[in-house]
């Protein structure tokens, strides 16, 4: 722990791509003249209730990120003019209890809290400590000021000792040694707040420090400064909060010191336990009706993995559950699902020596403002770009199916002759990461030599989990449960720590700058001791998940690109994949790109384009034959061209698997052409998008990338997928590109042309689509 000072706190021009032969059109629809059009009003597309003034997704500027306290030092307050989280502070003769009396959505006026839950709960070495909390509610359905007041702590409830407030600082170091999105900082900006605890005892003052102290008033505080408490010989515990400029968004661990002469065991934690407002009132409980949990809070935790998406992800440590003391819901049997709890479905039976500190993986609480999908996705996606920018970087990539140093010469001219930027040697190629011997590992640090001359990337694939090892280093699960993929290598066995190793001297021996990890750590237990990193069942878990983090970490501090099928995005991860079916692409070429289109489209909801890889393979594979595949590429062309474009207009990067990425001149000026297009207006392509109509095969699909802080302003991709031109009225809603009353729209890299917008923002266009053709049109600022 930190030493506390004993002082009061305070605030502190593109080219053109190439395109089918067609017509585009485009005209203004509206009813009336052109006269009647009136401005848009700012708020056009904010939800009805909304209770400021600026859209923060539009503008996160106006909402910095300040902790107060309040000037009778009762409340410490966490706030961005978005969301505010508000704290009790109740002396009492065996200390300062503190509880979260207050969690509010500013952008809406909506109270999230009914009731005041402890801070935290930990178990250690048997007993069960209550850290913080206020007792003595009457009714867990809401909470008067005058029953606030009457709180008191719980007799066994550990008290603040002291608190801290400072600056955001980063949880792990990002090198950027690529393009990543223009406006991506790192550390996040915000507010840290550290509360520490004691447990209860004798009276003795809180102590608190700031740079900066101020009151909640904004006045230099002139309170004399209070004594140190005594710390207990043997824990010492910290509740951490960020808050966020410009982001509804709270984060909270925990760490815990071991002050005394003895070790210990964390043997279980709650970070995160809130009574939240519960979604609706149903009476009943009736079996194949699922009762709602609150939609208002979006939760998960930098523990996440086993999955592609954030429920499957972090299904272990976040769950909605009854409140047994909400004696006062509508719900008959009390089961309605509206208390949050965040912790280790197992341990984390975590042995702590003398001076150790044990920190908790971290609860991120994103507060919607809305029930609308896009807005919310929106939202979700705003959170990665700030939590973990890496995320943003986003390089073409090219999987070469083979290890042959003459083919990967010939491999890496190509990338460099159509601007690809990343060659992976990819699995079933034959490279072998785990290969030590020197005149190999001379051979590939040759080659990543003659790839940096180029320009190109180079890095290959490994495969840690669904392998089997034997001789005792494969996890054991316990009975009735078995390996998420089958088999997976103990990450704590000899052979984990000697495979990280491995990984971790080719890549600084070689100069390799990337890693494709297939089948990372899924979350698999072991009752296998394996010490001193496991001892059995209840630390496996954790154990197993702190060896793949820190590894993850240490690739993001080194610059090293990670392609990872799992969500350790909050981890150093960069990409994860879309989502797929991988026997989809032995479909013939044209259902194919349906697929592709639609999986794009699918996985963007929760994902930036750039969070998810694709897949397009140049070479047959999981069967279909000659009706499957794109080789030989100059003979499909334009199926190959509109693959392309499928993943690129949308900004989404994805593996083009074969042994070369073209076969003729016209193969590669095709592909050059449309990599320029996209490198041309690759921040806006890259950006967030709005989901117009997704791909169905029987009309028009689009999507629209929007972003408010760039001169293109907004990107529309439109496919049509029949065999003969069409034309269709479109409504462009153009709100979310920050644009109003008018805009300069530019077809295809054309001369652009004014239009006005409705009073949503949006534009309604004519546009006529070649048969089975693309098209691209740019918004821009009317000035």
């Amino acid at each position: 722990m930190p030493p506390r000072n004993p002082v009061t706190p305070r605030v502190n021009t593109a080219p053109r791509l190439r395109c089918c032969a067609g017509l585009f059109c485009l005209s203004l629809f509206c009813l009336g003249t052109i006269g009647l059009w009136a401005p848009a009003p700012a708020a056009a597309q904010l939800p009805d209730h909304y209770q400021i003034h600026t859209d923060w997704l539009l503008d996160r500027s106006p909402f910095p990120a300040v902790i107060t306290v309040t000037p009778d030092n009762r409340q410490l307050i966490l706030e961005n003019g978005l969301i505010r989280r508000t704290l009790a502070l109740h002396p009492d003769p065996a200390g300062t209890g503190l509880a979260t009396v207050g969690l509010d959505s500013l952008m809406t006026g909506a109270s999230l809290l009914r009731a005041v839950q402890p801070e935290a709960l930990l178990r250690v070495d048997g007993q069960d400590l209550i850290i913080g909390g206020l007792a003595g509610q009457p009714n867990q359905a809401f909470l008067t000021p005058e029953w606030q007041a009457a709180l008191t702590p719980p007799p066994t409830a550990w008290r603040l000792a002291g608190y801290e407030i400072g600056d955001i600082q980063p949880r792990m170091e990002w090198q950027r040694p690529r393009n990543h999105a223009p406006h991506a900082t790192w550390p996040p900006a915000g507010r840290h707040l550290r509360l520490d605890f004691l447990p209860p005892q004798t009276e003795q003052p809180a102590t608190h420090s700031d740079t900066n102290p101020t009151t909640a008033n904004g006045q230099t505080s002139t309170a004399q400064p209070q004594p140190e408490p005594q710390l207990p010989p043997q824990l010492q515990v910290s509740v951490h909060y960020e808050i966020y400029d410009g982001l509804p968004l709270l984060s909270k661990w925990l760490t815990v010191r071991n002050a005394g002469e003895n070790t210990c065991t964390i043997e279980r934690f709650t970070a995160e336990r809130l009574a939240v407002v519960e979604h609706s009132n149903p009476v009943e409980d009736r079996p194949g009706v699922p009762l709602p949990a609150p939609t208002v809070l979006h939760v998960e935790t930098d523990q996440a993995f086993g999955g592609f998406n954030f429920e499957q992800a972090n299904r272990h440590a976040v769950r909605w559950l009854p409140d047994p003391t909400f004696d006062t819901q509508v719900n008959y049997l009390k089961n309605m699902p509206c208390l949050l709890e965040v912790s280790p479905a197992r341990g984390p039976a975590q042995r702590l020596e003398p001076g150790q500190t044990f920190e908790s993986f971290r609860v991120f609480s994103l507060v919607y403002d809305s029930e609308d999908r896009e807005r919310r996705g929106l939202a979700l996606r705003q959170m990665y770009r700030v939590l973990a920018p890496w995320v943003t970087e986003n390089p073409l990539m090219m999987h070469l199916r083979t290890a042959d140093p003459t083919a990967v010469r010939q491999a890496l001219q190509q990338c460099h002759d159509v601007g690809f930027e990343m060659l992976i040697l990819s699995f079933g190629s034959g490279f072998n990461i785990e290969n030590n011997d020197p005149a190999y590992v001379a051979q590939w640090q040759s080659l990543a030599a003659e790839a940096r001359e180029l320009g190109i990337e180079i890095g290959g694939y490994s495969l840690l989990s669904s392998r089997q090892i034997g001789n005792g280093q494969d996890v054991v699960s316990p009975p009735g449960e078995s390996p998420a993929h089958g088999h997976c290598p103990a990450l704590t066995s000899p052979w984990g720590q000697a495979y990280f190793a491995q990984l971790r001297s080719f890549l600084q021996r070689t100069g390799f700058s990337l890693l494709e990890h297939d089948g990372s750590y899924p979350g698999d237990w072991d009752v296998t001791p394996r010490p001193p990193l496991q001892y059995g069942l209840e630390d496996s878990q954790w154990a197993q998940w702190q060896v793949i983090s820190d590894f993850y970490r240490d690739c993001r501090a080194q610059g090293i690109y990670l392609n990872v099928p799992d969500y350790y995005y909050l981890t150093g991860s960069n990409k994860c994949g879309m989502g797929y079916r991988e026997v989809n692409w032995s479909l013939p070429r044209a259902q194919q790109l349906i697929h592709t289109r639609q999986n794009i489209f699918d996985g963007t909801w929760t994902k930036t384009p750039s969070m998810g890889w694709m897949f397009v393979p140049l070479t047959e594979y999981h069967g279909g034959g000659a009706a499957a595949t794109i080789e030989p590429l100059s003979e499909h062309l334009e199926h190959y061209r509109l693959m392309l474009l499928a993943n690129l207009s949308a900004g989404v990067q994805a593996c083009y698997r074969g042994p070369r990425l073209y076969d003729a001149p016209a193969t590669r000026d095709m592909v050059r052409d449309v990599v320029a297009w996209y490198k041309s207006h690759r921040d806006i392509l890259e950006s967030d998008v709005i989901h117009l109509r997704r791909a169905d095969a029987r009309d028009w699909d689009g999507l629209l990338h929007v972003n408010p802080q760039l001169p293109e302003r907004g990107l529309l991709s439109l496919f049509n997928p029949l065999p003969e031109p069409i034309s269709r009225e479109i409504w462009v809603p153009l709100y979310y590109t920050g644009l109003s009353d008018r805009v300069a729209v530019s077809v295809e890299g054309g001369p652009a042309t004014v239009l006005p917008l409705d009073p949503r923002q949006r534009v309604k266009l004519t546009v006529t689509l070649p048969a089975n053709g693309f098209q691209s049109i740019v918004f821009r600022p009317a000035d």
